[in-house]
Parts: C-alpha cells; structure tokens; sequence
C-alpha cells in the first residue's frame, strides 16, 4: 500500500512546473493543493502557448488526470490578493511550492515604447488564446530571438498577417530559439533579419507608424555569453510597418511575497540550500 502523508503542500501556479510538482507529489502520497489567479487551470501552458504547438484538449485530458488522483486545483484565485502567504501557512499547508514562472515581460527601453501599436509578445498570444479579435494591420515586427518571439511570428501568420518580420540583435548562431522552429517559421513564410537592433519607435498622436533600426556587428563575448553586438554608426534605416511585438525577455513578478523575503539576482526567491528561507519550511521558485 502507497505510503501516504498527513501534510498538506500548497502549490502556487499551475504551470508546467506547478502542475508536474503536484503530480510528484500526490503520487509520493502528500496532500496538494494548487492555487491558480485566472479562471482555468494551465498557466502559461493555456495563456500563450498557440494551439498548434500544443492543443487544448490534451491539456484538458492532462489536468483531469492529476485532478483525478486527488490533486485539489482552485481557481481564480490569486496570491497576494485574495490570499496571502501567510493565510496558507496558518490554515495548515505546511510547505509551499512557487511556480509562478516568468509572466512579465522585459522592456525595450527606447524612444516610443508605449505607443498604441506596440504590444507584449505575451500579451499578444494570451489574447489570441483567448479567443479576442486582435487587428493590428497587415505588416508586423516581431523583435527578438527566443521561442516566444517565434511564437507570437508564427500565430501572426496563422491570423492572416501579410508580412511578418523577426528582427535578432545577433547572428543565426547565437540565436536562443530552437532550430527547427526557426527554420518551421522560415518555412511558413516569416522573414528574420539578424543583427538587427531596434533604435527608436516612431509614431504619430500617440499611435505607432515605423520602425528605425541599426545595424549591428559583433564584438566579444560578453557576460551573456554570447558575442556582444556592437551598433554601426550610419547604418540606420526604417521599416514601415503597421505593429511591433516586443519579445525580448520574461522575468518573474514576486510582488505578490511577503516582507522579509529576499529576492536575488533574475528576480527570483533566493533558497538557503542547507536550510529554508522565512516564513514557509520549504518555499522555492521556478
């Protein structure tokens, strides 16, 4: 008979991470719980990942599964709002478990960011997900080099866009995305223009009309790890286009911890390996 344990754990997301964590464990016999702020279980998973890549009703057969074993999923409910940390922990739950992964996006931080027609590459996919209208004119760019960048290029296409353009700071090589979804995308027709930077968003009463660009060389290795890419003074050149889509990193957003938590370097919870940090016996982020 399955060894089975009196203590309840608390799952805060229910991502990938959260919902594999709350599979390991209810099969190791513990009682879970996971905590999810919009109306249906998935996460990222059910947010931004398009349909093509993974269709819904295998992660409906997936959630049932866990749900199935004994795994309590609740809801729209966020952490932070409707409850606390500390809620959790003086109601029972005697571990806590944060897979809240990465849903903030990074920021450009050039001329014109905010401009009507300049959109989150997250925010995009979880809108089309979702099922909204989304009407952006018949030429994009896409700017960025990683798998959501080659997401948002891909469902841009499947919408009925003209001309879909990726532009990536670097070269093909140093490229994050994978491989074979880069050259899947090539395949369905997106355009990428490496070295490539974005130097100001040009609009016009507040609404986006171009793009200026400048090209780009690369230098040394740099604490990335990848060939720091240097601008070429007198290389500028616009695009126009009718939108651009920011995909240029995700970070995650712990605004929603308590005081006396500390938080390190990449915006995550920082873990005493040889012990727990405060407020929770075993708190960690993913």
């Amino acid at each position: 008979m399955p060894k089975t344990h009196g203590e309840k754990i608390a799952i805060i997301g229910s991502g990938p991470a959260g919902l594999t964590a709350a599979y390991e464990l209810i099969e190791k016999g513990y009682l879970v719980a996971v905590f999810e702020s919009i109306p249906e279980p998935g996460g990222m998973l059910r947010k931004c990942i398009p349909e093509y890549r993974l269709p819904k009703t295998v992660l409906e057969t997936e959630i049932k599964r866990i749900r199935k074993l004994g795994v309590e999923i609740r809801a729209d409910i966020t952490v932070g709002k409707d409850s606390m940390i500390d809620d959790l922990l003086q109601t029972g739950y005697k571990a806590i478990f944060i897979a809240t992964g990465a849903h903030k996006s990074g920021k450009l931080v050039v001329e014109g960011e905010d401009l009507k027609g300049v959109l989150d590459a997250l925010d995009f996919l979880m809108d089309v997900n979702l099922g909204k209208k989304v009407k952006l004119g018949d030429r994009i760019a896409v700017i960025g080099g990683g798998n959501v960048a080659i997401d948002a290029a891909r469902t841009a296409l499947r919408l009925g866009f003209k001309e879909v353009n990726i532009l990536y700071r670097r070269s093909r090589e140093e490229m994050p995305a994978n491989p074979w979804e880069v050259k899947e995308a090539e395949g369905e027709g997106v355009k990428l223009q490496f070295l490539v930077a974005p130097k100001r968003i040009l609009g016009k009463d507040g609404q986006f009309t171009a793009l200026e660009c400048i090209r780009m060389k690369l230098g040394e290795t740099d604490e990335s790890g990848g060939r720091r890419p240097i601008p070429i003074e007198g290389s500028e050149f616009t695009m126009d286009l009718n939108a651009v889509i920011l995909a240029i990193g995700e970070v995650p957003d712990l605004s929603f911890l308590p005081e006396g938590m500390e938080v390190a370097e990449g915006n995550t919870i920082a873990v005493n390996h040889f012990g727990f940090p405060n407020k929770a016996e075993a708190i960690a982020n993913l």
